[in-house]
C-alpha cells in the first residue's frame, strides 16, 4: 500500500508537468517565491535519493551525492534552472526512481537505519515521502493553475 501511495504521488507530480513547455516548467508560482514545477522535480529527485539510497540502502554520500544542491548552494535544486535540460531533469528523476526500486526491493518495512543518531524505519521513510509529495503536489497544483488554469489530483 505504501508503494502504491508513493507511486500515485509520483505520477501526480508528472501529471502536473505534462503538456507544458520548457518555459512554463520554469515559471515561478508567484513572487517572491521561486518555486517552479521543474524545481520541484529536481528537489524530489534529491530528497528520494537521500532517504532511500543513502538512508534505507545505506549508500554513502560519495556513492550518492546530491545532484542539484550543495553546502555552498543549498537551494540549488529549486534554483539554477537557466542552464539545465528539462529532458535531463526528467530522465534523472526516472533513473532515481528505478534505482530506488531496485535498491530497496527486498527491504522490510520494519528495518531501521540511523538518521542523525536516531533509529529510523523504512516504514517511516515511506510515510515521510508520501507526505513530502503530497505537500509539494499541492504547490504543483497551484503553480499549474497559475500557468494555464489546469487543476485536479
Amino acid at each position: 500500500m505504501l508503494d502504491q501511495w508513493l507511486d500515485y504521488h509520483r505520477a501526480t507530480l508528472r501529471q502536473k508537468c505534462d503538456g507544458l513547455s520548457d518555459q512554463q516548467l520554469r515559471t515561478a508560482s508567484c513572487p517572491p517565491s521561486n518555486l517552479t514545477l521543474l524545481g520541484l522535480v529536481r528537489h524530489l529527485t534529491d530528497v528520494e535519493r537521500g532517504w532511500f539510497l543513502r538512508g534505507v540502502a545505506r549508500r554513502t554520500l560519495q556513492q550518492v551525492p546530491p545532484l542539484y544542491y550543495s553546502d555552498e548552494n543549498p537551494e540549488g535544486d529549486i534554483e539554477n534552472l537557466h542552464s539545465v535540460s528539462t529532458q535531463a531533469v526528467f530522465d534523472r528523476y526516472d533513473e532515481a526512481i528505478s534505482d530506488i526500486r531496485a535498491a530497496i526491493a527486498e527491504v522490510k518495512l520494519d528495518q531501521t537505519f540511523t538518521n542523525g543518531g536516531a533509529p529510523c524505519s523504512v516504514r517511516w521513510v515511506y510515510t515521510h515521502m508520501i507526505e513530502e509529495y503530497a505537500r509539494h503536489n499541492g504547490h504543483a497544483d497551484l503553480i499549474r493553475e497559475a500557468i494555464d488554469g489546469a487543476t485536479g489530483d
